[in-house]
């Protein structure tokens, strides 16, 4: 016996002085709250609330007999099928004993109040008919992320699955910021669980989640989201993608795609994980006449844009190059102003600007400087960077470009930056959705500041840029924007038409990607917003089918913020500064629980 006590005690005492540690030791977790999500109004965008779990005892469910009783109810209340519920409520370990503790998942895991009443009554109504205290069917309180705009801005918020981890968008990208850091306490007790009077307690206090205000307008956005739908009903196109910014400082006030989704339902789209895409930062494609506004502006800034003189559309001809270029209506709109080549997209207008008097090396340039071959930076994950690549000394590679066809890939958010650029001044700036940012533990509150990334061309050739791009909608004859004119207010925009590759080398009319991409008050943006609708039916064109929903947008946009229509005697619109006017700002409604004629490469 002495000999084995010095065995233990001595030789083996590391071993098991450890193992009595593992037994005395203990850990308390306390959890840190997930941080809110707020619009810039204080609109509550996400949160934790409240959830409930229903679980099932087998043994005691036996024991009373009432495992049909429980099954059928179960059934009714949760919608689960009723063997599953057959196998949750008969089911026994390894060795053939019932078990007590089940978990209804996944329609019973983290209900809502609502049904956690429902199943509330349902136990309610076994204890009475059974005259019992312990029904074996029971409710664990637990806390789930709730989206209490459903639909709205699901593409900006992203989702947290059921165990509370972070799945796809701003979740996901300030995952590390809005969960914060559980608590712990370590401390010892005795055999039975209870705390030693001199136990050596250690305490790491929780730190909660930071709370977010966002740029997103929840009412700009839901004007957004219900003119994308009334275009997805009509049009039927594979997506639409919206976006909306304040031209001044890039915050994004307004950012949607359709198909979308209801974060508190995630789940119910696993059949179609295509509704999560964010095609607004993560899908390139071939842009179309939109593009058409970078050449505009280098002409501009390099002095080489005259609106008077005149040059014979309908189709040209390239050195180096076999074949002619055309513009849409390939007989021509005969010999024509620049400005009017604006105004109709003429594809011959662009090569010239771009392609002759430009030069393949300072277009690239402007492309460059536009932000196109890099990441905008805005705080969402997963975006992705355009591609402007054409072979050097490639004639038709290089001349395509001018009107956004051939060796040119952009993304919506690139686009909406580069225009933006033209509607402040001539600055290019980091969109951003973070407006500010607040730590719950000491009060700090960070506000996003606008960041310029460069002065791409000049404040007066932007305003002169500004003033052509005006005319495009508001020559309601033979300006492609037309579609997007509002009366009262100054639209300056661009209309994009093009022809979808077609895999094989060449281009299938028969689908489009069209698009529109403008800003209001032409003379003092507030809003600009980006239109893209990809494949809609009857390849209907970026002013026709994208001009419209830009109008409903916008129209309703200035109105809710106060800008206010001022009419031109000759029934012209005009718009004013609104520093000084009086407010006209709407009402915002309830969100609560709401679910062309561009210019296009014809293929050689």
């Amino acid at each position: 016996m002495l000999g084995r006590v010095f065995w233990i005690q001595v030789l083996d005492r590391d071993f098991w002085q450890t193992k009595a540690a593992k037994q005395w030791a203990h850990t308390s977790v306390f959890k840190a709250v997930r941080g809110t999500i707020e619009d810039r109004n204080g609109r509550m965008l996400a949160s934790d609330v409240p959830a409930y779990t229903v679980v099932v005892n087998p043994e005691a469910i036996t024991a009373l007999s009432i495992g049909e009783e429980v099954i059928t109810g179960l059934h009714e209340l949760l919608g689960k099928p009723e063997d599953e519920l057959k196998a949750l409520v008969e089911a026994k370990d390894e060795n053939g004993k019932y078990l007590k503790n089940r978990e209804i998942r996944n329609e019973g895991w983290k209900i809502d109040q609502e049904l956690r009443d429902k199943v509330n009554e349902f136990i309610e109504k076994l204890k009475d008919e059974h005259d019992t205290l312990e029904t074996g069917v029971g409710l664990i309180r637990e806390q789930k992320r709730y989206y209490p705009q459903q639909t709205l801005a699901a593409h900006i918020l992203g989702y947290t699955d059921r165990d509370g981890n972070a799945v796809m968008g701003f979740e996901k990208y300030f995952d590390k910021q809005l969960k914060g850091a559980d608590g712990k306490l370590f401390y010892q007790s005795d055999a039975k669980g209870i705390k030693l009077p001199d136990s050596e307690d250690t305490y790491q206090p929780e730190v909660n989640g930071s709370t977010f205000k966002l740029t997103i307008d929840s009412t700009i956005q839901y004007y957004i989201e219900q003119a994308m739908q009334k275009a997805y009903e009509e049009y039927k196109p594979k997506s639409i993608t919206v976006i909306a910014a304040d031209p001044s400082t890039m915050e994004i006030l307004g950012l949607a795609n359709m198909p979308t989704f209801n974060p508190n339902e995630f789940w119910k789209y696993a059949s179609d994980p295509g509704v999560f895409f964010n095609h607004a930062i993560k899908t390139r494609f071939e842009p179309g006449s939109t593009f058409k506004i970078v050449p505009l502006a280098g002409a501009v800034e390099e002095n080489l844009f005259d609106s008077d003189a005149t040059f014979m559309s309908g189709s040209i001809r390239i050195k180096g190059y076999g074949k002619p270029l055309y513009d849409q209506k390939r007989s021509g709109y005969g010999e024509i102003s620049f400005l009017e080549g604006v105004k109709r997209s003429s594809n011959v207008a662009f090569v010239k600007l771009g392609y002759e008097m430009l030069g393949p090396e300072r277009l690239l340039q402007y492309v460059d400087d536009f932000g196109f071959n890099d990441l905008t930076g805005i705080d969402l994950p997963g975006e992705i960077s355009g591609i402007v690549n054409p072979t050097p000394n490639n004639a038709s590679e290089n001349a395509t470009i001018a009107f956004g066809h051939g060796k040119v890939l952009v993304t919506p958010i690139q686009q909406l930056t580069a225009i933006s650029a033209i509607a402040n001044g001539g600055k290019l700036m980091v969109p951003h959705v973070v407006k500010a940012t607040t730590d719950p533990n000491t009060g700090k509150t960070t506000v996003t500041q606008p960041q310029v990334v460069r002065q791409v061309i000049s404040e007066e050739s932007a305003k002169e840029t500004s003033s052509y791009l005006e005319q495009v909608v508001a020559d309601l004859v033979h300006g492609t924007g037309r579609h997007a004119y509002i009366e009262g207010y100054s639209v300056a925009g661009k209309t994009g038409t093009a022809i979808k590759p077609d895999g094989k080398g060449g281009y299938d009319r028969d689908k489009v990607h069209s698009s529109f991409l403008g800003y209001a008050p032409a003379n003092n943006p507030k809003i600009v917003v980006y239109v893209g609708i990809d494949e809609p039916a009857n390849a209907a064109g970026g002013g026709a089918a994208a001009g419209p929903v830009f109008k409903e947008i916008v129209s309703e946009a200035l109105s809710y913020i106060g800008v206010p229509k001022v009419t031109s005697g000759d029934g012209g619109s005009v718009s004013i500064s609104v520093k000084n006017a009086p407010s006209a700002q709407r009402s915002a409604p309830d969100l609560t629980e709401k679910n062309d004629a561009g210019g296009q490469k014809i293929p050689d």
